[in-house]
């Protein structure tokens, strides 16, 4: 190499100079810079109420969003009429207590299938579920198919010796009561209730 320098490295080192000089006339033409676009007496107001949304409102959204997630599996084994509904309540309640641990198993024992307690009992739902439907039943809204499902489970059950007392009454009421009307009758509307 002679150590000449090529006119591509000239023009890098130009236009690396222009960059600089750009750049240090913008810095020089800023402006002074604000933390905030308050002052003063405004400022102080502002951090006042800000630490009072922080230090009140924002832990009681906290615990009202905890409290709401671990009673959400005692919500769900109520809504699928799980028949352990009171031992997942006790275990949400609980994992409140521990801070959250057991909430996970809460979580997937209100979404299980309770295999072993079919077994044991003949069905795999609450009691509250039969009576549920029953009333439904009473005021004339259930379905054919659903009736049936109820006999058969109360039968089923009844079978297995396994039928509650208030049960095995209420599978002698609905033979009692007047034929459910089929799936595919659509329910009677009162005249007001339709707007007429």
């Amino acid at each position: 190499m002679t150590g000449k320098v090529s006119t591509h490295d000239r023009g890098d080192g130009a236009r690396a100079l222009a960059r600089a000089s750009a750049g240090a006339a913008l810095t020089l033409a800023a402006g002074t810079a604000h933390a905030s676009f308050l002052s003063g007496e405004a400022l102080d107001t502002a951090a006042d109420i800000m630490s009072w949304v922080v230090i009140v409102i924002v832990p009681i959204i906290g615990i009202a969003v905890f409290w709401i997630v671990h009673v959400m599996p005692e919500k769900i084994a109520h809504r699928r009429h799980h028949p352990q509904t009171q031992a997942i309540q006790v275990l949400c309640l609980l994992s409140l207590v521990f801070g959250g641990l057991l909430w996970p198993i809460a979580w997937l024992w209100a979404y299980t299938r309770p295999v072993a307690y079919r077994l044991a009992y003949g069905t795999d739902k609450h009691d509250e579920y039969f009576t549920e439907l029953a009333d439904k039943a009473r005021r004339g809204e259930a379905l054919e198919h659903e009736l049936d499902t109820l006999r058969h489970e109360l039968d089923s059950m009844h079978a297995r010796g396994t039928l509650p007392l208030n049960l095995a009454q209420l599978r002698e009421e609905l033979d009692s009561l007047p034929p459910a009307r089929p799936a595919d009758v659509p329910v009677p509307v009162a005249a007001g209730a339709r707007g007429d």
